[in-house]
């Protein structure tokens, strides 16, 4: 299960909030975030991951409540449950495209699963740049690699912010299709925030949580 309740985040020094409307989907579900820019889509991805301490509110994913746990607890729970694909890629400039892809088992202490990465890899289009860094990639293509760095140890909440935004059709299609296929593979919840008509079409069948535009506040 996936559910929230009370999400409160305050910014401003407390002066303005940003408050959550309740939700809730069971584990496994594919779940569309979805408004205009600046109505919070990030902010709330970012409570998700536990990056982001509300003020007020109660977050459970599967059995953990995020929430209630220690800081170092959270980091652990994170690395372990959580994959995320942040709107600003935070690739290692300094590392090949394999070698960013490798990183989740490196940050873990684990092996590299090397066939994994080679999977990954083919299934993005991005053999032909897998020495390549990040500075000599596109936009969409760099935007491929976050998605399969977030997917590479089959995480079972897989969250994604805008993963689409740069894409073609043939592959944004890709893309979806690796986060879908990962987290059928461990029976994951999916949630993606997204402007994207494309992912509504795609999931006729998905949770879809639309979220208010906000006035007096910028938000991603």
């Amino acid at each position: 299960m996936l559910a929230w309740s009370g999400l409160s985040v305050a910014w401003a020094g407390g002066a303005k909030a940003i408050a959550f409307a309740d939700f809730e989907a069971p584990h496994g579900a594919r779940v569309v975030v979805c408004g205009p820019s600046g109505c919070g889509k990030s902010t709330l991805l970012a409570v998700l991951a536990g990056l982001l301490t509300p003020q007020q509110g109660q977050l459970q994913v599967g059995d953990t409540h995020p929430l209630s746990l220690k800081a170092s607890e959270r980091d652990a729970w994170r690395g372990q449950q959580v994959g995320l694909v942040p709107q600003r890629l935070h690739l290692a400039q300094a590392l090949t495209v394999q070698e960013n892809l490798a990183l989740p088992f490196v940050a873990a202490g684990l092996p590299v699963d090397e066939a994994r990465v080679s999977q990954c890899l083919q299934q993005l289009g991005l053999s032909a740049l897998a020495q390549r860094r990040p500075h000599e990639l596109s936009v969409g293509q760099a935007q491929r690699v976050a998605i399969g760095r977030a997917v590479m140890r089959s995480p079972t909440l897989l969250l994604a912010d805008e993963p689409t935004a740069h894409l073609d059709d043939a592959h944004a299609d890709a893309a979806l299709r690796l986060l879908d296929e990962a987290a059928q593979a461990v029976q994951a919840t999916l949630l993606i925030a997204t402007h994207d008509q494309r992912l509504l079409t795609r999931w006729p069948q998905a949770h879809v949580l639309r979220l208010p535009a906000l006035t007096g506040l910028e938000l991603a």
